[in-house]
């Protein structure tokens, strides 16, 4: 193949005004709850008619700076609201679980925060409830809803990259000490803020791993500071993942293969650019704005098409991938010793023969699963 540019394929992401309107009510008022809420009102139809938070005044302050009809000073209020169809659950860590389960167990839909929750064994409790219910629960994973990211789905359907063999996803940026990724009581430190979307790129375009090899550094405050990890996929193939919170880094993200390499220019998990990059020098590409956060939308107007539908979940992030991800995160804190309050994983409270607050590092890897498992 020649040397020159050509255009990846367009994305066929449906326009987010044609999603049937639900009435939403966010659960959280920090800065995902901000942002979100901003995004569906100048991009959709659905409404967001009520806020809960841990005192009256904090949903009431979120509540007139969003035009928010109706204010809950509790978890529990606003999952009894009537008025709610589904819940975005927008809460620190270590609440998504207790929270997905309230607002299922409340008769509502939820959109998850990622993580789905602090580890695998809390995700599938989540799931399996949903399942109960005959619910809708999803991740709140936006990167997989974007515009772009139908392009590299295209992309890698088609063939276009050969054989698929490695990928490369960082993600890394500097926080000071007053930051909530700073304390260990809301399962603070990089893996499951940032670390989450290297691994869900891993998962979705090579499969869940069948070995996990992971090391990692401490911050001040008793979180994990950075993360390095190597995984080895079916057939060979590897994915290569590191998260700080001690530097700013590219936050780009590469797919390999024996006929052509897939570049996202960071951030790789928001609104952006794709390049393919194929052998003999051709260079195919899809431009889109990088809006950032602008695009948390694209999740809300997904989740209200498959509720109008009367499904419980999306094919474009399965709740099977989800879990898929926090097993990979388990065998990574297994392998590190990283442990979060209330997370069995590797809680030392829990762990025999864990000792001080990190835990003990254990040799811990993901169920083995066939590549052809995980479709992207």
């Amino acid at each position: 193949m020649t040397a020159g540019t050509g255009a990846l394929p367009a994305p066929r992401t449906p326009d987010p005004l044609a999603a049937p309107p639900l009435r939403w009510g966010v659960l959280g008022t920090g800065w995902i709850a901000e942002r979100f809420t901003a995004s569906l009102r100048r991009h959709t139809r659905q409404r967001v008619v009520a806020v809960g938070a841990r005192t009256p005044q904090a949903a009431a302050a979120f509540a007139a700076r969003h035009g928010v009809p109706r204010a809950h000073g509790s978890a529990e209020a606003l999952v009894r609201d009537a008025g709610v169809d589904v819940v975005h659950v927008a809460t620190p860590h270590p609440q998504h679980h207790p929270h997905a389960l309230l607002a299922l167990d409340a008769g509502k839909h939820v959109l998850v925060e990622k993580p789905l929750a602090l580890d695998a064994a809390q995700g599938r409790e989540v799931a399996e409830r949903a399942r109960e219910r005959g619910l809708l629960c999803t991740e709140a994973m936006w990167t997989a809803f974007l515009p772009r990211y139908d392009v590299v789905r295209q992309v890698l359907a088609d063939g276009l990259l050969g054989e698929l063999r490695t990928v490369v996803a960082d993600h890394g940026e500097r926080f000071g000490p007053e930051h909530r990724i700073m304390r260990a009581d809301l399962a603070g430190g990089p893996l499951l803020d940032l670390g989450t979307y290297c691994a869900a790129l891993a998962v979705a375009v090579l499969g869940p791993p069948e070995e996990v090899h992971a090391v990692s550094s401490d911050a001040p405050g008793g979180v994990h500071g950075q993360v390095s990890a190597v995984l080895r996929h079916g057939a060979g193939a590897h994915s290569l993942l590191s998260t700080t919170l001690f530097s700013d880094t590219p936050t780009s993200a590469v797919v390999a293969g024996t006929a052509g390499t897939l570049v996202l220019p960071g951030p790789f998990f928001a609104p952006g650019d794709v390049e393919v990059r194929l052998a003999g020098g051709r260079v195919l590409a899809h431009r889109e704005a990088a809006t950032g956060h602008d695009g948390l939308h694209h999740e809300a107007a997904e989740v209200a098409r498959r509720i109008d539908a009367g499904e419980t979940g999306s094919p474009l992030w399965p709740l099977e991938r989800s879990l898929a991800v926090l097993e990979v995160l388990d065998a990574i804190r297994g392998r590190t010793g990283i442990a979060f309050p209330g997370s069995p994983a590797t809680d030392p409270a829990t762990n025999p023969g864990g000792t001080g607050a990190r835990g003990t590092r254990r040799d811990v890897q993901p169920p083995v699963r066939r590549r052809e498992d995980v479709v992207p």
